[in-house]
């Protein structure tokens, strides 16, 4: 991984290190956990094992118990070591440590007489990987509530920031594709520009794409347009907002729009003189207000959602 941000690690730890995340397939996606190649190391010997749940405290995993397992944690003192397994965002590469822990109970997993669950309780800190990979989860998790009312202005800035692909973009409404362009985004919902008429489109299913870069991803985001307005002297054209669909929002998706927010609040948070030092130059300033103006745009938005 890149460079890991030592006081970003330690503000993970210290907030979250007793709230666990369920592996779902969306966790496992954004996480990156490459399932087939974590084990549970007992002694000497490795056992194939299902990541249930994680904290930095402990975990949850789903083994065979009818391979010799239980015998062999009795011979350890309960003592194992998980093996955890990454792939690494930036180039693909695995991502492999070992945390050292014990069993604290073992259970049948679904009444099963093969197969067990078993609690583990870490026995030293986690490696800063771990922390900052979670941590990251977690962190969108609890401000995506905590900022669920605060809108990101798409413009030339905000559009670099965040690592958009571009403006243009795509909404299946009710499975049929039309182009689009984006206005607004946050973590719960969002506003498009498009030709068409808004009765035969708003309360109507749909699913917006977004198109990131760095590391290449793109999302689906499920919902339905709730409302629309007219843009300033093209009667073609509509705004639209769309809520998403709470439950089905990607959690990648929420990450990028989280790391923005975090960037933008960092910024804002510089003394004076670094921000005059850092200031755009008058030329990048008028692109952005060109772009938020939605009247002065008209025409270009129109031509894009051609």
């Amino acid at each position: 991984m890149g460079i890991i941000n030592t006081q970003r690690v330690e503000a993970f730890y210290n907030t979250f290190k007793g709230i666990d995340i369920t592996f779902t397939k969306d966790m496992i996606q954004v996480t990156g956990l490459i399932t087939e190649q974590v084990h549970l190391k007992c002694g000497s010997d490795f056992w194939p094992c299902v990541f249930f749940s994680t904290s930095f405290q402990g975990a949850k995993i789903v083994a065979n118990i009818k391979s010799g397992l239980i015998e062999k944690l009795q011979k350890a003192n309960n003592s194992i070591s998980l093996r955890y397994c990454f792939k690494d965002p930036e180039d693909g590469t695995p991502l492999t440590f070992f945390v050292a822990g014990r069993v604290l109970g073992v259970a049948p997993y679904k009444n099963s007489n093969d197969v067990s669950l078993l609690s583990i309780q870490f026995t030293q800190r986690p490696p800063d990987d771990l922390i900052e990979i979670i941590g990251r989860v977690l962190d969108a998790n609890v401000n995506s509530q905590k900022r669920k009312d605060e809108k990101i202005l798409i413009t030339n800035d905000s559009q670099r920031r965040l690592k958009l692909l571009s403006k243009e973009t795509v909404a299946f409404i009710q499975e049929v594709p039309r182009r689009c362009i984006l206005r607004e985004l946050s973590f719960y919902n969002a506003k498009v520009v498009m030709l068409g008429v808004a009765k035969f489109i708003v309360d109507k299913e749909t699913a917006l794409r977004f198109d990131f870069d760095d590391p290449r991803e793109s999302f689906l985001v499920k919902g339905k347009f709730v409302n629309s307005e007219e843009v300033a002297g093209k009667q073609e054209m509509i705004a639209l907002a769309m809520d998403y669909d709470e439950p089905r929002i990607p959690m990648g998706y929420k990450i990028r729009i989280n790391e923005y927010m975090n960037a933008v609040r960092a910024v804002e948070r510089e003394p004076t003189a670094s921000k005059q030092k850092n200031k755009p130059d008058k030329n990048a300033e008028n692109s952005d207000k060109i772009a938020e103006n939605p009247e002065e745009n008209a025409e270009a938005e129109e031509e894009a959602a051609k």
